[in-house]
């Protein structure tokens, strides 16, 4: 067992809506079910009375009951989840519609302004009323190309309340990029807002629009917010303002009444092996994943403010605004996270008592790397949880966390990825904090991890596996008849089993451990590893900045190559390699050590911040990789595209 960093006290637990929701499902069910494991086993028990469960407890606004919560919970894919009702996803986010505040909206230092819920409302009527005078009807396809501003809020809100479909990428994606995306889906209207800023800086995104908006016949209107000054919109075919386009007098919000499995948002997977996967997610499924994992495990409500890093192309968006159905505030933060002030997301903490704030783990790593001590500035009286997720949380970014920020505070890594745009594993305020870990499986998540012959083991590392279905499964993908890249993507491996790619340990109390990517395994001598075994060993070293480990194929087996890269002030020698080797033969394994090290001065990642082992995989073998505009920093793969080895 790693050490106790957190425990929560028993006030805590008894105040916490997922023990409030276990005494519903004691007295209902004549149960005593007195700890988070004993509801989690009663959850993954009884999938279909969990998720009726979390449909009435949260009084999920409908027009047409259920008939059935689910016809088979074995059926992966094509399981029918909650048949027969009809609801739209927009009307239970704007079910209150009063004076509290519903977005608080940063933009970096430079812009500052929030919305009520009676605003928030009132905007989307607006604008709902206006795509509905231009022939927007439901079934067809909004696509934003927006930074994180509240128009795009609206407008995803406009949109479900009509039964369009939303479909979102942020202006730091290349032109390229943007069109490997909406070329796929057709859409009929575009959002976009004259530029974002970051780093203290504007940047006019205006020439790469009209040089997206050229290469997409289907759009009927482009509809133009303006983020910081008003834009000349000559040359954009198509093109209004928003507010020329908002209705001045508009017609009371209608929210269509649609079936459970209506499609809600296309979402992509990172398309860093070729053309993104179009995913498709559906109203009710997302609705509910995330009412469960808002509420439940990260205990939000209607007094508290919640916060997550993030752009507009990246699940974790679609995942903040649905705290909104909780009628809790949300805070919509562009730019920066650290220039030109390294510390204006802690400032914003105190500023907007900020309960509940997410982020990645390579943020927490940098603020460390920087010598940022966040009690310095304050003691965070409002935090009480802190989210983390893109890659694995590193040990020391746990200590660093529980010595330079906050002692009581639940640190909560939590993973799951875009093909659910929710979680598999995450926190929960009813269990303690261990180093390095994951608290749990997520409730309703039949979560195993199964080794080579496919059986579940606890406490080995193994596939990451769902072996009973989920309401927020896909639907489909786009452009795939017959459903065939849908079942490679997830069903190839086990017949009816989901497994997701990802390499886990769960252990005995539940905790769960990620090794990164189970493509992008390292397996030396037929012996498989985890990458993220490596990256906590050797990013904990004071020399390394950042770090990267792929196979390679050599003389019939697998070797492994590790790249770093220094901070400024670490020479790379003989010593500095027997020192990393050492660290990892002592805290890994002799199996782990790599019998490559080399110096980079860029690792390539994902615009989501996630690492691309695959990329540099291919490339040391000579492969091409074909979709350079998925990555951040493409220049980064010019390193290793001239490596040669001997």
């Amino acid at each position: 067992m790693n050490k106790q960093l957190w425990a929560p006290s028993q006030s805590r637990i008894e105040n916490s809506q997922v023990w409030q929701f276990a005494q519903v499902i004691n007295k209902r069910y004549d149960l005593s079910l007195n700890s988070y494991s004993e509801l989690y086993d009663w959850s993954i028990g009884n999938i279909p009375e969990f998720w009726q469960n979390i449909w009435e407890s949260n009084d999920v606004i409908h027009s047409t009951p259920y008939s059935s919560v689910v016809d088979d919970i074995h059926k992966m894919p094509g399981a029918t989840w909650f048949a027969d009702s009809r609801l739209n996803f927009a009307e239970n986010l704007l079910r209150f519609r009063d004076d509290r505040t519903a977005v608080h909206f940063w933009g970096e230092d430079q812009i500052k302004s929030q919305l009520s819920y009676a605003e928030l409302y009132t905007e989307v009527e607006k604008l709902a009323h206006s795509l509905r005078e231009m022939g927007l009807t439901k079934g067809d396809r909004v696509a934003a190309f927006m930074p994180n501003i509240p128009e795009t809020l609206i407008a995803m809100l406009a949109t479900a309340s009509i039964g369009a479909v939303w479909s979102s990428t942020s202006p730091d994606f290349g032109i390229k990029g943007v069109l490997d995306r909406f070329q796929q889906i057709n859409p009929k209207v575009v959002i976009a807002a004259d530029g974002y800023l970051y780093g203290g800086k504007y940047i006019n995104t205006l020439d790469k629009l009209n040089a997206i908006i050229e290469s997409l016949p289907s759009v009927e209107a482009v509809v133009v917010a303006k983020y910081v000054e008003r834009p000349e919109l000559a040359a954009i075919n198509n093109g209004v303002f928003w507010d020329d386009f908002l209705a001045k007098e508009p017609t009371p919000l209608v929210f269509e009444q649609l079936p459970f499995d209506h499609p809600l948002y296309i979402m992509y997977s990172s398309g860093t092996t070729g053309l993104p996967k179009s995913i498709v997610h559906c109203a009710g499924g997302v609705l509910l994943q995330h009412l469960k994992e808002h509420k439940l495990h990260a205990d939000m409500s209607r007094d508290k403010t919640l916060f997550y890093f993030t752009t507009c192309g990246w699940m974790m968006w679609n995942w903040l605004v649905s705290g909104l159905a909780t009628g809790g505030a949300i805070v919509l933060y562009d730019g920066n996270p650290l220039k030109p002030d390294k510390s204006i997301l802690l400032k914003m903490i105190d500023e907007l008592n900020i309960n509940i704030f997410g982020t990645s783990a390579k943020y927490i790593d940098t603020l460390e790397n920087m010598g940022i001590a966040p009690k310095d500035l304050s003691d965070f009286p409002s935090l009480e949880t802190i989210l983390s997720t893109g890659s694995p949380l590193l040990e020391k970014s746990f200590d660093y966390v529980y010595r330079d920020w906050k002692e009581d505070v639940l640190l909560a890594s939590i993973s799951g990825g875009t093909d659910i745009v929710s979680c598999f594993a995450g926190g929960v305020p009813w269990l303690p904090v261990y180093r390095g870990e994951l608290q749990c499986c997520m409730l309703g998540m039949k979560m195993e991890a199964l080794d080579e012959n496919g059986q579940a083991v606890i406490g080995e590392k193994g596939e990451l596996a769902c072996s009973a279905a989920f309401p927020v499964m896909p639907i489909y993908f786009l452009n795939d008849d017959g459903g065939k890249k849908y079942h490679d993507a997830y069903f190839d491996v086990y017949p009816n089993i989901w497994c997701h790619g990802d390499y886990v340990d769960i252990n005995e109390y539940g905790g769960v451990r990620f090794f990164g990517r189970s493509d992008a395994t390292l397996n030396p001598g037929g012996v498989r590893l985890g990458t993220a075994d490596l990256y906590r060993v050797v990013e904990a070293l004071p020399e390394i900045s950042d770090s990267v480990a792929v196979g390679q194929r050599w003389d019939g087996d697998e070797r492994i190559i590790l790249f770093i890269m220094l901070n400024d002030d670490a020479v790379f020698n003989d010593d500095l390699q027997s020192t990393i080797k050492k660290a990892i033969r002592d805290k890994c394994s002799p199996r782990h050590v790599p019998a490559l090290i080399i110096q980079t001065k860029a690792i390539p990642y994902t615009l989501s911040g996630k690492k691309v082992e695959l990329a540099i995989k291919k490339l040391i073998h000579g492969e091409v990789v074909k979709n350079k505009d998925a990555l951040s920093n493409p220049d980064s793969l010019d390193f290793y595209q001239q490596l040669t080895f001997t």
